[in-house]
């Protein structure tokens, strides 16, 4: 059984312009991808309906779905949450994908261990307040000078640049994929009956047929 994402998005008939076709007033239907279902504002911008989730190993979104929602189906509702457009980008990767991808951009074991980045130590004063917070990108040979109002001195700092290699770098960036938001299951039926509320084809509109079909204009019938 198919996801039942696209049982949301309404049809379009759009123009035949196939070879074999030789009538010039036949139309194709077709699902109008523009209409992207999404969640409603105030819920999409409020924590309040959402909790935390980290995904672990290859989980995917339709196992995260079973897992959450107890349905696997749901695996559309994991990305909406998350307003995750190119799966394949911003979802983290399986494993073998992930050392693949490594590999090939990297191609060395030399070049993955290589220094990318250098970034800051946290430096406090004697009061405890923060002059430089953890996490800068730094020059290697970074230091400060700064004075210590507790004890009324100028005061220099060094060797606080500590190295990042490109696979830590790398490995940052893919497990921050990890953490997500999730739509609370209680949450579910108000967010889907709202979806297929809006994603109607308003009337009014010249093109709408039905409320799930709209048909574009023919220009080669005036042309």
């Amino acid at each position: 059984m198919a996801s039942p994402y696209f049982r949301y998005i309404p049809n379009f008939e759009y123009v035949n312009r196939l070879k074999e076709n030789k009538n010039i007033s036949s139309y194709l239907q077709v699902k109008n991808l523009f209409r992207r279902v999404k969640l409603r504002e105030d819920i999409f911008q409020s924590l309040t309906y959402f909790t935390k989730y980290q995904i672990v190993g290859d989980e995917r979104p339709d196992i995260v779905a079973m897992k959450v929602y107890d349905n696997q189906y749901l695996d559309w509702l994991v990305l909406l949450s998350n307003n995750i457009i190119n799966y394949e980008n911003e979802w983290p990767m399986e494993q073998q994908s992930y050392l693949n991808y490594l590999y090939r951009k990297y191609t060395t074991d030399a070049n993955l261990n290589a220094v990318h980045h250098y970034e800051s130590q946290e430096v406090r004063d004697s009061t405890g307040k923060i002059i430089i917070p953890k996490g800068l990108h730094v020059p290697s040979d970074y230091s400060i000078t700064y004075y210590d109002p507790g004890r009324g001195v100028e005061d220099t700092v060094t060797g606080i640049a500590s190295a990042v290699t490109n696979y830590e770098y790398e490995n940052k960036i893919e497990n921050a994929k990890r953490n997500i938001y999730l739509l609370k299951p209680q949450y579910v039926p108000i967010a889907i009956e709202d979806i297929e509320a809006d994603i109607f084809y308003k009337r009014g509109s010249s093109q709408r047929t039905t409320d799930y079909l709209a048909r574009a204009e023919n220009i080669r019938l005036y042309s």
